[in-house]
């Protein structure tokens, strides 16, 4: 069917190309989980400022339809894209399954919007066992995306992967609940086969996992090597924002600084579609590692409506 979104393109991004790459960079994710791209891009391309937005109202996605989960993932890069953002990072790797290549149709080359991949291919050729792990959501097993990798990287290799699911694992995360004797026996549970088959890699296949890397120590200590997508994400958004001139012109160097000490920059603004006072204490907590330049969390005024999805059928 025909998209039924507005057409932000003139009023919501800049057309002055200094002001264009000045703009934030839109990072979406189903709930919390995208805040480790975060920690990333911000690692990656500390003049860039962020706009990260949570689904906290629908997570967990994976679970969900993939025409619901396509609608939702519509209106949130629809959003963000009116507050001026210049790109868009799909932070959710169930998001991206299943709402990436449409959205891209609708917006064209002029507006990047970046997804997520399993980090298999990494995976595949590093492992000495020829076993790998993935450690994902029903949805991002269900998705095109995993299975297209799978088929191009690791059977070619002759190297096994291996998949475990647990719907809980999000909820421990959004709960700030990582490290909690609980998460570590829920993991201990669904990976103890993979370990036990000989996976030597773990890939974490959803946004939400990197968080849940000292759990999976605790339980397993070094058995695993842990793999995940967030560098790899980091690099193409400089990548894509560089083709396009977009990088943001205020570079950081050593012994400058990039902001002002009267008007500081605002590097990480956060908006959630729930509680934005249930979300707070989680997001500090998860933020506490890398320490961005931050503000309080915000609500987001979007009104989720089911015929927004951009999708053919």
């Amino acid at each position: 069917m025909k998209s039924t979104l507005t057409d932000f393109s003139s009023p919501a991004v800049a057309v002055n190309p200094l002001e264009r790459s000045a703009a934030p960079i839109g990072v979406f994710d189903s709930g919390m989980g995208g805040l480790s791209i975060v920690q990333e891009l911000q690692a990656y391309l500390p003049q860039e400022s962020i706009i990260y937005l949570a689904d906290t109202k629908h997570v967990p996605y994976g679970e969900r339809s993939d025409d619901e989960i396509c609608q939702l993932t519509t209106q949130a890069v629809q959003w963000l894209h009116a507050q001026g953002c210049k790109a868009v990072v799909i932070a959710c790797n169930t998001a991206s399954a299943f709402s990436l290549t449409p959205l891209r149709e609708h917006y064209g080359p002029g507006f990047p919007i970046i997804g997520l991949v399993p980090a298999v291919k990494p995976a595949v050729l590093k492992s000495r066992s020829k076993v790998v792990g993935v450690l994902a959501t029903p949805g991002t097993l269900r998705g095109s995306l995993l299975k297209d990798v799978i088929a191009e990287v690791a059977v070619p290799a002759q190297v096994q992967v291996l998949t475990a699911v647990s719907p809980a694992l999000v909820p421990f995360v959004e709960q700030g609940e990582q490290d909690s004797k609980a998460c570590q026996q829920e993991l201990e549970r669904i990976l103890r086969p993979l370990q036990q088959a000989g996976a030597d890699h773990l890939v974490l296949g959803c946004t939400h996992y990197p968080f849940l890397k000292n759990s999976i120590r605790a339980v397993f200590g070094e058995q695993f090597v842990l793999v995940d997508s967030g560098l790899a994400v980091a690099r193409q958004t400089g990548r894509v924002l560089t083709d396009q001139r977009l990088n943001n012109g205020q570079m950081q160097t050593a012994g400058t600084e990039i902001e002002s000490a009267k008007q500081p920059v605002v590097k990480l603004q956060c908006y959630v579609t729930g509680n934005a006072n249930t979300a707070q204490p989680v997001l500090n907590s998860l933020i506490k590692s890398f320490s961005p330049v931050f503000i309080s969390v915000q609500q987001a005024d979007i009104e989720f409506m089911a015929a927004s999805c951009v999708a053919q059928h």
